[in-house]
């Protein structure tokens, strides 16, 4: 049955918390570029900001448009990826950045549909270039902000696994009519989430909304519902013999041999299995007189 609650008027007042109270980021200040947004964006996911603020600034001053970062192989931008974690996302930047100078001019589009179409950019980034970056009205929905609204409009300490439609529906119920106002809310309730309503330990007591949380006017009740499954640690994984291998290609400009390979983990059917993927997801290829390069 579908929930027939009334939605609290949340906007006004985190909006006023945000003006207030917001990290200064380098995508929230003025003059920022489509571009920088859209970098930021790739970044972001599944990185935490500390890590990905001095990435970001360099990546921008070696490469501070689309066709600058295009018109190098994409070999360079999975260098300059370095430690961000799952690099297929310098390959997918890169390709977008083909595409955006070869579609579009060299300018990143505005229209959702448009951004979609690029190499690696899914619906939260193109809502979010077109939001942050541009200022059109759409509902753009992060972990954090999902988990305000689940405390905040539905009583629960967690949100429920994602569901597109739903999360959608449950953001655009809070998202202002004004363009300025909903892009306000759209970062200002994900910071809410981040900085306040956190996983752990959030903090009620300087909340702008504690007043109307249906969490907290519940008594704080646990979560009964279902849960994502939980990711598998690093140490020993496949994720960390992949790290090691492509360390090894970013740091040499010739090929990696099999025998560096083969040193690099003992596990031989694990190791196989790594470099396996990463041939297979184009982050690293054969080189003509054997071993492996990065792609380009």
């Amino acid at each position: 049955m579908k929930d027939t609650r009334p939605v609290p008027t949340l906007a006004p007042p985190i909006n006023a918390w945000f003006h207030a109270n917001a990290r200064d980021l380098p995508w929230r200040r003025d003059g920022f570029s489509a571009w920088g947004t859209l970098v930021s964006e790739f970044m972001l996911q599944q990185t935490p900001v500390n890590r990905v603020i001095p990435k970001l600034e360099a990546w921008l001053e070696r490469w501070p448009t689309p066709a600058a970062l295009a018109s190098v192989p994409a070999s360079e931008a999975v260098r300059a990826w370095a430690t961000l974690g799952y690099p297929r996302r310098a390959l997918w930047l890169h390709a977008a950045a083909v595409q955006i100078d070869e579609r579009h001019g060299g300018e990143v589009p505005d229209d959702v549909d448009e951004l979609l179409a690029l190499t690696g950019v899914g619906d939260y980034t193109a809502r979010a270039v077109a939001a942050f970056a541009y200022g059109h009205r759409h509902p753009v929905v992060d972990t954090n902000t999902r988990r305000v609204i689940a405390r905040a409009v539905a009583g629960q300490a967690e949100p429920a696994p994602p569901s597109r439609t739903r999360d959608l529906e449950a953001m655009e119920a809070l998202l202002p009519d004004d363009r300025g106002e909903a892009a306000a809310f759209n970062a200002a309730i994900m910071e809410l989430g981040a900085v306040v309503c956190a996983a752990k330990s959030p903090r009620c007591d300087v909340c702008p909304i504690r007043n109307v949380c249906a969490w907290r006017a519940a008594g704080y009740p646990a979560y009964d519902g279902p849960r994502k499954a939980m990711q598998k640690k690093y140490e020993g994984s496949d994720r960390q013999v992949r790290g090691l291998i492509m360390a090894e290609l970013r740091s040499t400009h010739r090929p990696v041999t099999d025998a560096e390979v083969v040193s690099l983990w003992s596990d031989a059917a694990q190791r196989d299995r790594a470099l396996a993927g990463l041939l297979a997801d184009g982050l690293a290829v054969p080189a003509p007189s054997g071993g492996y390069l990065l792609p380009g």
